[in-house]
């Protein structure tokens, strides 16, 4: 059967959207190959694949928003009339009225310098609505709709003074306002936290329904896809390697590339490395009554903003057993960050005491901290920004040795490429700058650039909240292997459960800047006791059947902050 003939049966009764084999190239370069797919008025679909895929092409060629020097063939049929035909004069009028767009970063996609509102009446002017104090009314109406709470306040508002959950209601609230009959969501959760995420997810779906929208989803988590929409498109080097209904792609896959991604999705394999976590387990067992590496112990620290005392980390305390992995666990605001800028003495606590290795960090400054440091390394969230774009690899993973004199020349350059290959990189990419690694090679290279210091600790800040599924399967499986090899402690800074459930041993639940909940992973994920803790645990994808090994039905999520 071919790819297109599992589509479910309402796309192809009414489509909405129907792409037949849509191509797109750049210059001689095909980034999308005859892709065929369709939509039914009021139905959903979803377009899963890793970065690279095409699936945002796809997006960028319904929505006639190719770059320049783009070239489309095939044909794209919207509400019955070929987009790729019109003209750009009689396609732009579509654009909002028939056809809405959420896009990807809410941090990026609105104007700084212009308040919420002021770019609200331009998506009212879509419905003609011509009188300034009717568009606002028909703006408030339509914020109220999605979520936000005070409209008012948010019409407004700057960007910068709402949350990222609240930006992206603001934007869904726009692209829904001219009422559109098909609306395009390019990854609309993937920068947000999991709890976030599962209330915009939400929102979608009930925007969906209520409105009888066609949703067109843009995704690379499956689970995700399979839970929200009724069919699925998967695309790999922008080919459809597969395509169906939820349930048949879910459970019955028949390509290759979908059996991968479900395999890749922490939420539906919590114990896929388990014969991996095995030595930290035992290591954590023996740890009764011995010293720790980390000691966090009474630890606080408030700041100050605009004249009024901000308690960021609040009486924390943690310990965590050599060679064994802790996670720390919460949204955005919690604490996390805060806590680990002061477990690396970026910070100092204003009351409290840090141990690492029975070293203590409180109330030393740089010089005196650079001992600790060399046993203590950090990776950084987004390995995108994390590597200077302008330096070979050789020399980014060789730093850490120049600044602290280590090895000759010759050792260097030995330990270089021993921690390269630690992470499964060879020594053909030493000459190579960032920009030509991928995602998952660029993580890598911090990974190494953190390891040739031999470091007893590694501080992993959200190492793979900006990498594909796939991609953080691979990450997490070097990490693991290292720290079953050479005895490595972790901290690994998360809000995401079911990642969470695979890397670490033990963990610590933040909330507004208070550990809430803490025990070994299986304890917290199985029994958790605090209603916040379950809230995070409801939010994990868990695909159509709203259950999987280790995840339980879905409870409610707690209400959404509203503006400070």
């Amino acid at each position: 059967m071919a790819p297109q003939d599992r589509l479910s049966a309402p796309a192809r009764a009414a489509p909405l959207l129907e792409v037949e084999d849509l191509t797109v190239s750049y210059g001689r370069n095909e980034v999308v190959r005859k892709a065929s797919f369709a939509l039914g008025r009021g139905g959903s679909l979803a377009l899963i694949g890793e970065s690279g895929s095409g699936k945002s092409t796809i997006a960028r060629a319904v929505l006639r928003l190719l770059p320049a020097g783009a070239r489309a063939t095939g044909r794209v049929t919207l509400d019955g009339a070929n987009a790729l035909a019109l003209s750009e004069r009689r396609f732009r009028p579509l654009r909002g009225r028939t056809i809405g767009f959420v896009p990807q970063d809410p941090g990026h996609a609105l104007n700084p310098v212009r308040t919420i509102g002021a770019q609200a009446l331009e998506a009212a002017a879509l419905l003609d609505v011509r009188d300034r104090a009717a568009g606002k009314a028909l703006v408030l109406e339509t914020f109220a709709e999605v979520g936000l709470d005070n409209p008012g306040r948010v019409f407004g508002s700057y960007p910068h003074q709402l949350s990222g959950g609240m930006l992206q209601r603001v934007l869904i609230g726009l692209a829904v306002l001219p009422r559109p009959a098909l609306l395009v969501a390019d990854e609309p959760t993937s920068a947000l936290d999991v709890t976030i995420q599962k209330r915009i997810l939400d929102l979608l779906s009930r925007l969906q329904r209520e409105r009888d929208i066609g949703l067109l989803l843009i995704t690379h988590d499956l689970a995700i896809a399979a839970e929200r929409t009724q069919s699925l498109v998967l695309l790999k080097d922008g080919q459809v390697q597969e395509a169906g209904s939820a349930k048949a792609v879910f459970f019955s896959p028949t390509s290759a590339y979908a059996r991968k991604l479900h395999a890749d999705v922490p939420a539906l394999n919590p114990d896929r490395y388990g014969a991996l976590r095995d030595p930290g387990l035992g290591r954590l067992a023996q740890a009764a009554g011995e010293a720790s590496k980390i000691e966090v112990r009474g630890v606080t620290k408030t700041f100050h903003v605009d004249g009024k005392a901000l308690t960021a980390v609040d009486a924390v305390s943690f310990s965590v057993p050599a060679g064994t992995t802790h996670a720390l666990v919460g949204e955005s605001g919690s604490g996390k960050t805060t806590t680990i800028r002061l477990l690396l003495g970026l910070e100092q606590p204003d009351t409290g005491d840090i141990t690492v290795a029975g070293e203590r960090l409180a109330g030393r400054g740089p010089d005196a901290l650079r001992g600790v440091w060399r046993h203590l390394q950090l990776i950084y969230q987004n390995p995108y920004t994390s590597l200077d774009p302008t330096w070979k690899i050789e020399q980014l993973v060789r730093e850490p040795l120049d600044r602290f004199g280590i090895g000759s020349r010759e050792e260097r350059a030995a330990r270089v490429r021993e921690a390269l290959a630690s992470v499964g990189l060879g020594e053909h990419l030493l000459a190579r700058g960032p920009a030509t690694l991928s995602g998952g090679q660029r993580q890598r290279v911090a990974i190494a650039r953190a390891l040739v210091l031999r470091p007893d600790v590694i501080v992993l800040d959200e190492p793979t909240s900006a990498l594909d599924v796939s991609v953080q399967a691979g990450i997490m499986e070097v990490l693991l292997t290292l720290q079953a090899k050479l005895g490595l402690t972790y901290v690994f800074v998360s809000h995401d459960l079911a990642l969470v459930r695979q890397l670490a041993h033990t963990v610590s639940v933040m909330h507004r800047g208070r550990i809430v909940e803490h025990g070994r992973v299986a304890d917290i994920l199985d029994n958790p006791r605090q209603p916040y803790t379950r809230a995070l645990r409801a939010s994990m994808p868990a695909g159509i059947s709203g259950t999987a090994r280790g995840v339980p039905r879905r409870v409610p999520i707690l209400a959404e902050q509203s503006l400070p």
